[in-house]
């Protein structure tokens, strides 16, 4: 009996690249930035307010490509993204909420542009906590980044009230039981940086978490500092109340095609 020919086997699939932006007029790149409505963006340009490679823009149908573009709009460089995605050092006495209580937003930090474009914060940072918040408008990867199913690290530094010892951080390790919920909550790494202070490493984001593990470890949070996020460091050279433009592959560590590609 002749045996059916054997099939060669089969190749993974590869990502497919993302199909180049297309060019955009003038006025709809306005627009899609945050710069206000159609009309608005028109008055801009029929003021003298754009420019690019130090020539004023006239026309609102001149045509650009937007991949790396770069106008100026009223005195001020504006890369052009289709998804915006920053970082902000958080100073204290900030909410990260579009209605703020007690004290202002964060989002009063931000340019009029990004805030009409609807940026927010990726999580939240309790008003008194500083350190490293980052906003975005994309949907899908404010998801990404917050789901607990992605494992993401968020870095904080913490001065505790009590001295910090092996028995507390040993609890932290081992997972330690939240009024809200009973199975352990543990931390990725906890790592003393003095007598009263720590280094702490979470992969999930609960409401006070960080202040409710350590006082279920037996101390007290007396300040609290995020100073990663993800593969993200914050920069030293960025100020409190200050923000940057940064790319995915800068938190996620990796492109987003390959992260595709492994299921991550």
């Amino acid at each position: 009996m002749e045996l059916p020919p054997q099939l060669p086997p089969q190749q993974p699939q590869q990502p497919q690249p993302m199909p180049p932006p297309q060019p955009m007029r003038l006025a709809q790149l306005l627009f899609s930035q945050g710069f206000g409505t159609r009309r608005e963006c028109a008055a801009l340009i029929a003021a003298g307010a754009v420019a690019h490679a130090g020539q004023v823009l006239e026309d609102p149908d001149e045509e650009f490509d937007p991949a790396g573009l770069v106008l100026r709009v009223q005195g001020r460089d504006w890369p052009v993204h289709e998804r915006a995605l920053l970082m902000l050092h958080k100073p204290a006495g900030t909410e990260c909420s579009q209605r703020p209580g007690r004290y202002p937003s964060v989002l009063g930090l931000l340019p009029a542009p990004l805030r009409r474009r609807g940026v927010q914060p990726v999580g939240r940072l309790d008003a008194d906590t500083t350190g490293l918040l980052l906003l975005t408008d994309d949907g899908a990867l404010l998801h990404r980044l917050t789901s607990p199913k992605q494992h993401v690290p968020k870095v904080y530094e913490v001065t505790l009230r009590h001295p910090f010892d092996e028995r507390q951080r040993g609890r932290l390790l081992a997972g330690v039981v939240l009024a809200d919920d009973p199975v352990p909550v543990r931390a990725a790494a906890a790592e003393a940086t003095g007598s009263h202070t720590l280094r702490l490493t979470l992969t999930a984001g609960r409401y006070h978490q960080v202040k409710r593990m350590l006082a279920a470890a037996g101390n007290r949070v007396e300040a609290l500092h995020r100073s990663g996020f993800g593969a993200l460091a914050l920069p030293s050279d960025l100020a409190p109340g200050q923000w940057r433009w940064i790319e995915p592959t800068q938190v996620l560590g990796r492109t987003p095609a390959a992260a595709s590609a492994d299921g991550r």
